[in-house]
């Protein structure tokens, strides 16, 4: 056999589909191993088992990237153009702004190539192999395709295996799969066409054995392995651009243009119609562009954003990437994981079948506390022994343990649902640690996939008995009595598999029960003491149950107009029980993967739009479930824990990854980490998201009519052949004030009363929407109006030239801090005593601001600088307070006229 007809190909060779045998003979190895010398020679043609590394981009050209936005390019404007005007210091912090906003980004986005190297370091680093007849331990990068793998519980897969033979052998697959239980593997082949979840013939890499032992032939190493895949898969997604980023993208575009041509205009009309002298008719325009280029914008929009993740990072999200905050705020759907995410990823018994009816546990995890009722009342007389002899079964046919850890509280040592057996047993009032006492085990039948049951013999007081527990179809077949009140009775075969139906098809696992008495002296336990004459006890039906906070987290982002929707590897019946118990809209039916497959991309996105709950996905199902909501126009955030998820999770809008549970490849593949594993956590980031985005239209609305009214005072003396009533250098020194005194305490600003009962906003919504656009007009023509009135009072009252540009600096500032008060509330009137007082950051940017004018207009040193000269606290300092004062109360009544005119339209 050639060489290339021996490299094993993912895509090319069904390998779950093979027999064990046929298996061995394509990769030309055998149950032996291969030798010291054939190893060496296919390591040399196949290369190490690990997954390649892509080549980073180098730290330069990532730090260069940080600059290619063109409000940056904006930015660096406004420093080359303070420092054409000498202020070479105030050019310096400009420039100081933008170099830190680099290195912040240059930092944040070298974490997020750490996504790779995450999924390297799931490979386990040694493995345990045949190799010339003999077992060994090598490097888990030695291994090549055709080496024969020992697998016992605990180790985690090194390579993509056939098994060759299991004995009890399970597997945690939660992180590749979505599996919320460790899956029975057996060597037997499936299906050509077989869904990953159910490939019981395979073991993959990075997953975890969770019981048992197997033996495998390694069929793929590193990047041919579903790990080394999906780590492909995550190279290719390419990250999109947030909502935020793209609209101020298109912004600062189009503001450059306008501020270029306006100036242009201006420098024509001066020059040519006006007679100013070209070097004059330059500093009107240099005035003009000071006035107009927002330059502290982009450095308070950045504060705003990072004040919004310190918000989430006290609210247990953990924000990777600034922008996801924003985004948060504009998300339309969450595609979330099941297991970990919505559920709790604990199995519990929650309810037991019986002849005497049903019983339904309840209590929290692998915890002992809790209590069993039947049919909604308290047990007790032959309920209660009946209950008694089916818990004590559950626990003596089981290997599993339970612990309670200091940080993790109870947790199971062991195969979970056994562990889930245990717990319900406790809460049953049947305590494992002492029936185990009680009754000692003198022999057992391992599970095993092929007779599917468990049995155990025990003996107390010479009385010996079996405990078997196993799939209901196999036991019942091993059953002829059943446990009722008055003692044993004929078994009623139909009615049992009619209730282990009814729970399978509300979601749950189903787990059969039973017992047999033996002669006192029993020893040992064969097949032929249990395959037939059992007494069933009852089924238990078993259920990842939803977390308690998920119900109300999904209730809440569902009033917010954010459609929720389960994407998980898990199989129908439990995905769309899981929904209906959270309370999922669209929890009627489940769409399963092999659906998808079968429609067009069209279809595909039709199907998204419609449905809420989508099972049996592999890790390219959910990637074109997220790309084909986008494609509808919807803002998606990802949720998820495993190394399936990871892709997805780096396509989404905002990727969001579980903190405690989650894989290290998930986390690195999202935008935001939940540090609780908590889904409500979703629903108060998705708040603070529109809280951020809030502040960022308040500090827009403030910004841009501030900066739009001192340009306009500009245009309007040079049109109108006015004296300028104030320099380019203080228009500067006002921008540069505010900017970071007023501007920023928007930043602070709490959620207003509507928050999360409003819908999404349309990603394609522009950043200057109509009303913005409106303000700006009318603020800035409100402050233009100001400005000349105050300047002409001044020239009236026979101030000097200087003393009435610093009348008209206060002027501005003063109508800035009112402007300020009015833009806290956009949808409500300021005229309030919540609107008066303020918040603490807008009291201290208040003063800061007050004691800077005054600085400004009464301090030798910038009197000097800014050519200002001291006014008259009273005479002065009256009108210049009533100009602010007769500003806000204007934008009062223009809010009243709106509401009113909103209220009618309705």
């Amino acid at each position: 056999m050639t060489a290339e007809a021996r490299k094993p190909s993912a895509a090319a060779t069904a390998w779950h589909a093979l027999g064990a045998e046929a298996a061995l003979q394509r990769l030309d190895s055998a149950p032996s191993g291969l030798t010291a010398g054939e190893a060496a020679r296919r390591i040399a043609e196949h290369g190490p088992n690990r997954l390649p590394a892509a080549a980073p981009r180098s730290a330069l050209r990532r730090f260069l990237g940080q600059f290619a936005n063109l409000l940056i390019y904006v930015l660096l404007g406004a420093a080359a153009v303070t420092a054409l005007l000498g202020h070479f210091t105030d050019a310096a912090v400009i420039l100081g702004v933008v170099l830190v906003n680099a290195i912040v980004g240059f930092v944040q986005e070298g974490r997020a190539e750490q996504a790779l190297d995450a999924i390297r370091d799931m490979l386990t680093p040694h493995a345990s192999v045949l190799r010339d007849g003999r077992r060994q331990t090598v490097d888990a990068a030695d291994l090549v395709p055709g080496d024969v793998v020992l697998l016992e519980a605990g180790d985690r897969v090194p390579a993509d295996l056939r098994l060759l033979r299991a004995r009890g052998l399970k597997v945690e697959e939660a992180a590749l799969t979505g599996e919320s239980v460790p899956v029975e593997k057996s060597p037997a082949a499936v299906a050509p066409g077989a869904p990953l979840g159910d490939r019981a013939s395979l073991a993959f890499s990075g997953t975890l054995v969770a019981a048992g032992q197997g033996m495998g032939v390694v069929a793929a190493t590193g990047a041919a392995t579903e790990l080394g895949r999906i780590s492909g898969l995550i190279g290719e997604v390419q990250t999109l651009a947030t909502p935020l980023l793209r609209q101020m993208d298109r912004f600062a575009r189009r503001l450059t243009f306008v501020i270029l041509g306006l100036s242009a205009l201006v420098f024509a009309f001066a020059w040519v119609l006006r007679g100013y002298a070209a070097e004059d008719a330059f500093l009107a325009v240099v005035g003009i562009a000071v006035a107009a280029i927002p330059e502290g914008l982009p450095a308070v929009l950045t504060i705003t954003l990072a004040i919004g993740v310190r918000r989430m990072a006290a609210r247990n999200a953990i924000v990777r990437r600034l922008p996801a905050v924003e985004t948060l705020g504009a998300v339309s759907v969450i595609c979330s994981d099941k297991t970990g995410t919505l559920t709790r990823n604990e199995m519990t018994v929650a309810v037991a079948e019986t002849a005497l009816g049903r019983f339904e546990a309840a209590g929290e995890g692998y915890a002992p506390e809790g209590t069993v009722t039947h049919e909604g009342d308290p047990t007790e007389g032959a309920a209660a022994e009946l209950l008694g002899t089916l818990a004590r079964a559950a626990v003596l046919c089981n290997d599993a343990a339970l612990r309670e850890e200091p940080d993790a509280g109870w947790v199971v040592a062991g195969d979970p649902m056994e562990g889930a057996l245990l717990a319900f047993a406790a809460r049953a009032g049947a305590p494992p640690d002492a029936l185990r006492l009680r009754f000692p085990r003198r022999d057992e039948i391992p599970f095993d996939s092929r007779h599917r049951y468990m049995a155990t013999l025990h003996a107390t007081h010479g009385h010996a008995f079996a405990c078997v527990k196993g799939a209901p179809e196999r036991l019942l077949d091993m059953c002829n009595r059943q446990a009722g009140p008055a003692g044993e009775a004929s078994l009623d075969a139909a009615s049992w598999h009619a209730r282990a139906e009814a729970l399978a098809a509300e979601g749950m696992r189903v787990i059969a029960v039973a017992r047999r008495d033996l002669p006192q002296d029993a020893e040992a336990l064969s097949a032929a003491d249990v395959e037939h004459g059992l007494v069933l006890l009852g089924l238990l039906g078993l259920i990842d149950p939803p977390r308690e906070e998920a119900v109300a987290a999904v209730a809440e982002c569902q009033a917010a107009g954010i459609r929720v929707k389960m994407i998980t590897g898990d199989h129908a019946a439990t995905a769309g029980a899981i929904a209906r118990q959270v309370g999922l809209r669209g929890a009627g039916s489940a769409v399963t993967g092999a659906e998808l497959d079968r429609l067009d991309d069209a279809a595909l996105r039709a199907r998204a739009r419609e449905a809420d709950v989508f099972a049996r996905t592999s890790p390219e199902h959910k990637l074109r479930l997220v790309e084909a909501l986008q494609a509808e126009g919807a803002v998606v955030a990802m949720t998820g824990d495993g190394v399936n998820d990871a892709p997805a999770l780096k396509r989404a809008d905002v990727g969001v990854a579980m903190g405690r549970k989650g894989t290290e490849a998930a986390k690195e593949a999202a935008e935001m980490v939940l540090a609780d594993d908590n889904f409500a956590t979703i629903a108060a980031a998705a708040r603070e998201g529109r809280v951020v985005y809030d502040n960022v239209q308040k500090v827009i609305a403030w910004t841009l009519p501030t900066n739009g009214g001192e340009a306009l005072v500009v245009i309007a003396a040079i049109l109108l052949g006015l004296t300028l009533p104030l320099t380019p250098v203080q228009i500067l020194w006002v921008n540069m004030v505010t900017a970071t005194t007023l501007g920023l305490v928007l930043a602070f600003e709490a959620a207003e009363g509507d928050i999360m009962r409003r819908p999404p906003r349309t990603p394609a919504e522009p950043l200057l929407s109509g009303f913005l656009v409106w303000r700006v007009a009318l603020v800035s023509v409100l402050f233009c109006i100001g400005v000349f009135a105050i300047f002409a009072w001044s020239e009236w009252r026979g101030l000097s030239l200087e003393a009435a540009r610093t009348a008209v600096v206060n002027a501005i500032v003063v109508m800035e801090i009112a402007y300020l008060f009015s833009v806290r509330f956009q949808r409500g009137t300021s005229l309030t005593w919540r609107g008066a007082l303020g918040t603490p950051a807008v009291l201290i940017g208040v003063a800061a601001v007050v004691l800077l004018q005054l600085a400004f207009t009464y301090a030798p040193p910038l009197q000097a600088l800014f050519a200002t000269e001291p006014l008259d606290p009273v005479a002065d300092g009256l009108p210049i307070l009533a100009a602010g004062v007769a500003l806000m109360l204007l934008l009062e009544v223009e809010k009243a006229v709106r509401r009113r005119l909103l209220r009618s339209d309705r």
